[in-house]
């Protein structure tokens, strides 16, 4: 059986049987894990087992694991602080903000894997406009040279710990106000005002970035489509001018943004027709129903090919973790970024 192209959710720390066999279904090709399904590691570790058991090849399991407002893994997991805390410290000292950045990449990915997680979607490459409250201190900075640059080093982190990383949200999310989320996001700036935006992206896709996640932004300049559901910016674009090989992950269909194609089958259907590799939907039982009889015998085998790509090259082992140098080396190096007060959780949806 290959993975479909469908990414759904579970409603709590524990698979049920009805779970187990929509996951079975062949549209099915992951699952994402939110706060509510994760209690400690050891229960996480299980309930991925699990999932994993179910299907051969074993279906993806993803989590949004930034950092900051964006940790889902919390109990028994470092607490990471917001991606903005690195570029702060790029500011005072560039080589060794890259270091840390490939500390808290292998860090971040190590306690995952140890837990079998396959995929975080991270890291963020938006840039910091200072407009965008969604995104605010989860871009590393304003400057796309120095997203780049701090995002290859988490990349390189996390591959070190044998997983691939997910850049988000394409071409761009940080220039705009509203929350893609709860509204319709519009960004009306010119397609010369894009390009450093979209920067952060050429420059991880050169360094061999494995994954992209789409936004629901509409950029009326260059596509009256919102960007998720856009062959102009996934084909034309991403594919073709900056030459992306790797996979494409839609953001979640059930977010507001994604309603301007019409219902949860009709924003499936124009995500997987404009070049999405798998689409997500989230929180919303009916409307991924709806999704799956909508992808019946859909096939694409290349997209196929690139999601099989994004299996984990080895797994750490949990036992061991905490002991292990580099463990050490890399909570010390994050302890040393200011941690932000108060520290309030992101709602419990894909960002």
């Amino acid at each position: 059986m290959t993975l479909g192209p469908v990414m759904v959710d579970l409603e709590g720390p524990e698979l049920r049987p009805d779970e187990r066999e929509l996951l079975r279904r062949p549209e099915v090709g992951g699952v994402i894990l939110f706060a509510r399904n994760i209690q400690t590691p050891e229960q996480l570790t299980a309930l991925v087992d699990a999932i994993h058991a179910v299907r051969t090849p074993p279906l993806l399991v993803a989590v949004d694991q930034e950092g900051g407002r964006v940790q889902r893994c919390r109990e028994g997991f470092t607490i990471l602080p917001p991606m903005r805390h690195l570029g702060r410290a790029y500011d005072a000292d560039p080589r060794g903000a890259r270091e840390t950045a490939r500390a808290l990449g292998w860090l971040l990915a190590a306690e995952l894997r140890s837990c079998h997680v396959d995929l975080s979607f991270a890291p963020v490459l938006d840039l910091d406009h200072g407009v965008s409250q969604v995104i605010g201190d989860r871009a590393l900075h304003s400057d796309p040279q120095a997203v780049a640059v701090l995002a290859q080093s988490l990349m390189l982190g996390m591959r070190d710990a044998g997983m691939a990383a997910v850049g988000k949200h394409f071409p761009g999310h940080g220039g705009v106000v509203a929350d893609s989320h709860v509204t319709e996001a519009v960004d009306r700036r010119a397609w010369s005002a894009l390009l450093d935006d979209m920067e952060p992206f050429r420059r991880m896709i050169d360094a061999g970035l494995a994954a992209i996640m789409m936004g629901h932004v509409i950029y009326p300049e260059v596509d009256p489509q919102p960007a998720g559901y856009s062959s102009r910016w996934i084909r034309d674009e991403l594919r073709d001018a900056l030459g992306f090989t790797g996979a494409i992950f839609s953001d979640d269909l059930s977010m507001r943004g994604a309603a301007t194609a019409g219902g949860p089958a009709g924003r499936a259907r124009a995500a997987v027709t404009a070049g999405c590799d798998m689409v997500l939907v989230c929180n919303d039982a009916r409307a991924a129903a709806q999704v799956l009889r909508e992808l019946e015998g859909y096939s694409d085998p290349a997209a196929q090919l690139r999601l099989v790509r994004l299996r984990p090259r080895n797994t750490v082992e949990r036992k061991h973790l905490n002991a292990e140098p580099q463990w050490q080396a890399a909570r010390r190096l994050i302890e040393q970024l200011e941690q932000p007060p108060g520290l309030a959780l992101a709602p419990e949806r894909p960002e």
